[in-house]
């Protein structure tokens, strides 16, 4: 595996090229190598020091991440932007990196895998966002309480940044929309929606909220974006047998 051969993998599996009129985000290959071959990829949420160095500790030759480097405008290489390059340079780490494509995918993606986590039926779209619905929504297999399903939604057992149970005692349908998406709680009460999660809660929209009856969850950014990275890496090992590791750097936001 080089890096161009994984570039062709991983747009074929999250339909990359879909989102480039709608991302602010570099989809793709954000780094390269000098061409050596990929024996080993890191997978994380945020292009970070921390996780630079875990990943060169792991013998990684190629980093996926949710949160990349570059977000659609020249930025100076002065600062952590130069030191971050520099590192990834002179340790011949690729980097990669995929935004919205990894929150809307409907099999690999953050918000498919909540509404998997909370027994969402048939997942419609939602969530519109420049033109694009990214999140999903339905009915609840079976009816939760707000506890039940915060519950269900941790990772690595640390519990949502904030629970607000301004509506029903159980919930029988359920938006997701992962990240910071605060404000798309008021489509949720526009679509009579009893729980709404989302990774960032926001001071505009509590109000919204507790008048609207809307039970909501602000599960945390890092945490309600684990789930799509981690299904990538799954798929990545079982159908090109890559040799692959998960770096957990939360951020606790």
């Amino acid at each position: 595996m080089t890096t161009h051969t994984l570039d062709v993998f991983f747009k074929g599996l999250l339909h990359i090229d879909q989102f480039n009129q709608l991302d602010v985000s570099m989809n793709g290959l954000q780094v390269d190598n000098d061409g050596s071959e990929i024996g080993k990829t890191a997978f994380a949420v945020d292009a970070c020091m921390e996780v630079f160095k875990r990943a060169v500790d792991a013998d990684a030759e190629m980093l996926f991440v949710h949160h990349g480097l570059f977000w659609g405008k020249p930025l100076q290489i002065t600062g952590n932007h130069r030191q971050r390059l520099q590192f990834l340079l002179e340790h011949n780490l690729a980097l990669y990196a995929v935004h919205l494509p990894l929150d809307q995918h409907p099999i690999w993606g953050n918000n498919a895998g909540l509404a998997g986590l909370l027994g969402i039926e048939n997942p419609e779209p939602f969530g519109l966002y420049h033109g694009c619905k990214i999140g999903y929504k339905g009915r609840l297999a079976v009816p939760l309480t707000v506890e039940e399903a915060a519950k269900r939604i941790e990772f690595a057992g640390r519990p949502p940044l904030g629970v607000y149970p301004f509506g029903k005692r159980e919930n029988t349908t359920c938006a997701v929309v992962s990240g910071g998406a605060a404000q798309e709680a008021l489509q949720a009460i526009e679509e009579g929606i009893d729980l709404y999660i989302t990774g960032e809660s926001s001071h505009q929209v509590y109000h919204e909220a507790l008048e609207g009856g809307l039970n909501m969850i602000a599960g945390g950014h890092y945490s309600t974006e684990v789930w799509g990275v981690r299904r990538v890496m799954e798929q990545c090992a079982a159908e090109i047998q890559m040799d692959v590791e998960f770096i957990d750097v939360p951020t606790g936001l």
